[in-house]
């Protein structure tokens, strides 16, 4: 049975105003149903609820700054449906768009930095190993645990509100050391090198892990050390997508799995799953739901683009200009960046629109609700057809610049065969 502390009691009764009494009730409430014997504080939170799904999202917002709720931790927010750097980017109208930019204002006016990023690790918000964090967003939750080492379970809509204005998050699953054992061995044997080298392995093996694990945790071994966050970002984010992977090893990467037995606890693992080729190749397969060598759009940045791939997108173009729209989704602080490093123009001279503070996979943005699309990004495939009607051709960040310059789909399936 959850017991609350003396001040928590307070809280919840109404001392410091009906904003944090609300939050504070829902965590403990949340806390009860899962299970969780006490709440515990958190140092950090970032804010998947701020995107607008409709006029309850916002009116909770509301009602947390009208009760003189403030956010108790440092917390970043997830993307929201509008880019209030470049408002022409989203087709949003009428009421739709007026809510979408109350909620985005409220959570500002709840105290929160204004990221707008799905990838908050990318703007400096990167909680030491070890340390308990409320997040939300599934690719930013993977990161957080797997690839930073800490402590976050899946957190959804409205509960990382509430959890940041508490400053507490109920004490179960993954803040519990016992919980983040890897249970499951994932062996990589038997592929060509030059695979792990390929930006677009890491997506599709993401996607693979998702569907094979589902919610349990595993330690992959077999992959080279050194790995670049971008890869782990990549596999993380479609993992997130295909199952309900929160936690994820690497062994030799990430920072509880020095080797696959620490990950492991040294223990046996519950289920051992060695991917062959064939496997790999059915996924990758499946992330794309068009055949037709017609293309009317590309989209980056599912997560969100970082500054080092801003540069190999730049480097691939060499100058050349694309035949349709290319999306690149990134966050305010890359464009900074991009600005700073004279990368902006050349972007948008050879055809790339980049869209700040949210995605098109999340609000109107494309036109129309028809034609195909094509991306290097897992999660943009999995998500894409269902929410934008498009369809989907998955592929890498060279096959998607080569495909946009010459106007038509083209692959290079040569590593792949």
């Amino acid at each position: 049975m959850l017991a609350l502390t003396a001040e928590e009691r307070a809280i919840a009764g109404g001392r410091d105003g009906t904003g944090a009494a609300l939050a504070l009730r829902l965590v403990a409430e949340a806390g009860r149903l899962l299970g969780a014997e006490r709440l515990i504080p958190v140092a950090s939170a970032h804010i998947d609820g701020c995107l607008y799904h409709g006029d309850g999202g916002t009116e909770f917002a509301e009602r947390l700054v009208e009760g003189g709720a403030r956010v108790a931790v440092p917390s970043t927010t997830n993307v929201g449906a509008l880019d209030l750097l470049r408002p022409e980017n989203v087709r949003l109208q009428g009421h739709e768009r007026a809510m979408a930019l109350r909620l985005m204002k409220a959570h500002e006016a709840l105290g929160c930095r204004p990221s707008w990023t799905c990838a908050p690790y990318q703007a400096g918000h990167r909680p030491a190993a070890g340390t308990d964090v409320a997040w939300g967003e599934s690719n930013a939750v993977a990161f957080v645990n797997s690839v930073l080492g800490a402590r976050s379970n899946r957190y959804g809509d409205f509960l990382d509100l509430a959890c940041a204005v508490a400053g507490k998050a109920p004490d179960y699953g993954l803040h519990r050391a016992e919980a983040r054992r890897a249970t499951v061995l994932v062996e990589l044997a038997g592929f060509n090198p030059a695979l792990f080298a390929e930006e677009a392995f890491y997506p599709v093996l993401g996607a693979w892990y998702g569907r094979a694990i589902g919610e349990a945790i595993g330690v992959i071994a077999g992959l080279p050390a050194g790995l670049a966050e971008d890869r782990l970002k990549a596999f993380g984010a479609a993992a997130a997508s295909t199952g309900a992977v929160a936690l994820f090893h690497v062994a030799g990467v990430t920072p509880e799995a020095p080797d696959a037995a620490t990950a492991l606890g040294g223990l046996p693992p519950a289920a051992l799953l060695r991917p062959d080729a064939a496997a790999l190749l059915a996924v990758r397969a499946g992330l794309s739901t068009s055949d037709s060598e017609r293309l009317d759009a590309v989209a980056l940045g599912s997560p969100h683009f970082s500054f080092a791939e801003f540069e190999a997108l730049a480097a691939a173009l060499a100058g050349r200009h694309s035949r349709v729209p290319v999306y690149a989704c990134t966050g305010r602080h890359t464009l900074a960046r991009l600005e700073s490093a004279g990368l902006t123009g050349p972007l948008q001279q050879a055809g790339v629109r980049l869209v700040a503070d949210t995605c098109v996979v999340v609000t109107p943005i494309l036109e129309g609700f028809e034609g195909v699309l094509m991306t290097n990004s897992g999660k943009f495939a999995h998500y894409a057809p269902g929410n934008t009607g498009y369809g989907v051709v998955f592929g890498s960040l060279r096959d998607c610049v080569e495909s946009a310059v010459a106007g038509r789909v083209l692959r290079d399936e040569s590593l792949w065969t």
